[in-house]
C-alpha cells in the first residue's frame, strides 16, 4: 500500500509543480498586463485592466486552489508536516 501511495504521489508532485508554474507565470502576464495598461492610459487601459480582473483572475483563483489541494494531497500520502508545533532534536 505505501509504494502505491507512493506513486500516487509522485504523479500528483508532478502535476503540482507544472499547475503551479503556470499559476506563477499567469501572475506575472497580469502584472504586465497592468503595467502596460497603465503606460497606454484611456479607454484601452480600462479595457485591457477589465480583461484581467474579469477573464483572467477567477480562472486563475480556480487553478491555484486546486493546486493547492494536490499539494496538500501529497503531502497526506506521503505523510509529511510542513508546519508543525513539534520541537524536532538534532540527532548526533
Amino acid at each position: 500500500m505505501k509504494r502505491v501511495c507512493k506513486k500516487i504521489a509522485d504523479v500528483i508532485q508532478v502535476v503540482f509543480g507544472y499547475g503551479m508554474f503556470i499559476c506563477l507565470f499567469l501572475g506575472g502576464l497580469s502584472f504586465l498586463g497592468y503595467l502596460v495598461a497603465f503606460v497606454i492610459g484611456g479607454e484601452t487601459a480600462a479595457s485591457i485592466c477589465e480583461f484581467i480582473y474579469k477573464g483572467l483572475y477567477p480562472h486563475l483563483v480556480r487553478l491555484s486552489s486546486a493546486m493547492i489541494l494536490l499539494g496538500l494531497l501529497k503531502m497526506y500520502l506521503c505523510g509529511e508536516t510542513a508546519l508543525s508545533s513539534k520541537k524536532k532534536t538534532a540527532k548526533k
